[in-house]
């Protein structure tokens, strides 16, 4: 891979209804309903709306035989109105129900967790090799003839792991890790290959992005080391609503397709369905401008590892790089320096004017032209001040430069000055490109400066800088580059605390740096047995000042205990009108009534975090 040029990862074809996926296919915008399956008219009529939203694949719940069934009175009722969208039926824990389904849906999701294997008990289990060749085997057994049912009816699969629903089998021999949930696929899509089934699409998901990011760049390097080239659809699970959603989004995805990775994605949002359509389209033209960008001639570094990366060696600048967590920049070029208690900057910008009214636990930069070295005030330069950077006795110092401006006299200057943070800048069409070529020459080089990235945008829509900003950083955070960030947006349609909470947010989503507390939650589908927008926003409303929490909100047990593996808390449905509490992994309370849960759930976090 050319980690600084974009090139779109050549895959299969599959073939989806009328509908195909990879090769040379566009990327593909798929969502998932959350009505009952068995309700033919609502399943319909939520199509229609993500289908005019710009749906290509709509998704369904299919729990049960019935539901199976259903789809073809599903599929029927759309093609009659004039919609060829394929479908896709999401089955989970019975084989049977994917049979029938294939025979009514133009594609079927199955989950290696629990296609075969027993629900997930998170019990430590022991297999000899042999009893796990025989577990392989069971497998065979079962998946063959589903895989002759769709060669039949030219239904398509998709294989779809879960970090929350891996297996006992495969955690007793991986644990809970990316290389399990690639050997989870990796068991299925062997079999595929010897059965000349090749209608497969593979995906590998998780709400945690640094786990998601780094177990799809390992799927696709084992698949290259077999030889295979099956299609890749991205998603973020659990990634919430709001803000969060948008950016945790936009972080994961956004990172895999600005490698050029991925041939469908699905924006998964605690939100109508149809809202995520127009999120996904925004992050897929955006990261598709980087076809055909001017060429960056960036040198691998020899200790980068791109499946595993460790984050890069720094010397620490007062609290920027070293062991500290990611610092945050804001831009402010006017003299409003007003800032938000919970997403406070630790340094501003202020260009060319000191600021004439200061913060006293903040510090400030300002360009070394005007720089007087009063007290908690740092200088900036750029490329054409390296003989002022010299001479100046500041402790800290920030230099601007570009990748193609990192010279050998700029990286003599570095060597002889470690207490200089680089904030690196680029106007190139693939920006990412640019700014992965300074820190593999920095690491070339043997230069320990931290590293802040420079982000600038022109958006008036604050959905919009979310979304770009957050895939523009995804591949850097993930990479283990990032320092801090210094994001700014030019005009005043977006409001300066606003671009500082987005940073934050982006900081957070990259699980580099809290500020806020965190919200696990799953989009919903026919399996979710209450009302989920509401729910979200009255545990929000009470939890929303608990920094550092992570609160878990899932719509059933498919993933939630799973993918709240990290999560302090969760609240899960158990049933239709019952929740069950979560600790850790731990379930404290069943079968709640729904009116009562939520103060449950905060009555034992309290219990638990008297001082929160």
């Amino acid at each position: 891979m050319d980690y600084f040029n974009y090139s779109r990862r050549q895959t299969s074809v599959v073939y989806v209804g009328a509908t195909p996926m990879g090769g040379a296919n566009p990327i593909r915008l798929q969502s998932m309903t959350n009505t009952s399956t068995m309700d033919t008219d609502a399943c319909v009529e939520q199509a229609k709306r993500i289908i005019e939203a710009g749906g290509e694949y709509v998704r369904l719940t299919t729990q049960g035989i019935r539901e199976a069934e259903n789809l073809k009175n599903i599929n029927i009722a759309l093609r009659s109105q004039g919609f060829d969208t394929p479908l896709i039926a999401d089955v989970h824990f019975n084989p049977k129900v994917a049979d029938v389904a294939a025979l009514y849906a133009e594609k079927v999701r199955i989950n290696p967790g629990n296609y075969v294997d027993s629900p997930r008990t998170f019990k430590q289990l022991e297999y000899t090799d042999e009893e796990y060749a025989q577990e392989i085997e069971k497998i065979r057994e079962r998946f063959v003839p589903f895989l002759n049912i769709c060669k039949e009816n030219h239904t398509a699969i998709r294989i779809g792991v879960n970090h929350g629903s891996l297996s006992d089998r495969i955690m007793s021999r991986y644990g809970d890790t990316p290389e399990g949930m690639v050997e989870s696929c990796m068991e299925f899509l062997r079999i595929c290959v010897q059965e000349n089934f090749m209608n497969v699409v593979i995906s590998i998901k998780a709400s945690n992005t640094v786990i998601m990011v780094k177990t799809v760049r390992l799927l696709v390097q084992r698949m290259d080391e077999e030889g295979m080239a099956f299609p890749l659809h991205l998603g973020v699970t659990e990634a919430g609503d709001g803000e969060d959603g948008r950016i945790k989004s936009a972080l994961g995805i956004g990172a895999l397709l600005a490698d050029g990775l991925g041939d469908t994605i699905r924006v998964s949002l605690s939100e109508a369905p149809e809202m995520e359509i127009p999120v996904a389209r925004k992050l897929v033209d955006y990261v598709m401008r980087h076809e055909n960008h001017p060429y960056t001639p960036g040198v691998e570094a020899p200790e980068f590892c791109y499946t595993n990366p460790a984050r890069r060696h720094t010397v620490a600048v007062r609290n920027v790089g070293g062991n500290h967590v990611p610092v945050v920049i804001s831009a402010r070029l006017t003299d409003n320096m007003e800032v938000d208690g919970q997403f406070k900057p630790d340094y501003i910008y202020c260009g060319l004017s000191m600021p004439k009214e200061r913060h006293a636990d903040t510090d400030y930069i300002v360009d070394a032209a005007v720089w007087d070295g009063s007290e908690g005030t740092w200088p900036a330069f750029n490329t054409e001040q390296l003989i002022g950077l010299h001479h100046c006795n500041a402790a800290m110092k920030f230099l601007f430069v570009t990748y193609m401006g990192l010279n050998d006299e700029v990286l003599a200057c570095l060597e002889l000055h470690p207490e200089v943070v680089v904030v690196a800048q680029s106007n190139h069409p693939n920006r990412l490109g640019e700014f992965r070529g300074i820190a593999h020459q920095m690491m070339n080089e043997g230069l320990h400066n931290p590293l802040v990235f420079f982000q600038f945008y022109q958006e008036k829509e604050t959905e919009d800088l979310q979304i770009k900003a957050a895939a523009d950083m995804g591949a850097l955070i993930f990479d283990g580059f990032c320092d801090g960030i210094l994001l700014y947006n030019h005009g005043k349609d977006i409001a300066d605390m606003k671009v500082d909470e987005t940073a934050f947010g982006i900081l957070q989503a990259g699980r580099v740096r809290t500020s806020k507390t965190e919200y696990i939650s799953c989009p919903g589908c026919g399996r979710t047995m209450y009302n989920l927008e509401s729910t979200i926003a009255r545990i929000k409303k009470a939890t929303s000042h608990m920094k550092g929490l992570k609160i878990g909100i899932m719509g059933c047990i498919v993933n939630g205990p799973g993918e709240m593996a990290d999560a302090d808390y969760g609240y899960v449905g158990a049933g239709r009108g019952k929740i069950s509490l979560y600790k850790k992994k731990e379930c404290v309370e069943k079968n709640i009534p729904e009116e009562q849960a939520v103060e449950k759930l905060i009555a034992l976090i309290k219990t638990d975090n008297p001082n929160l």
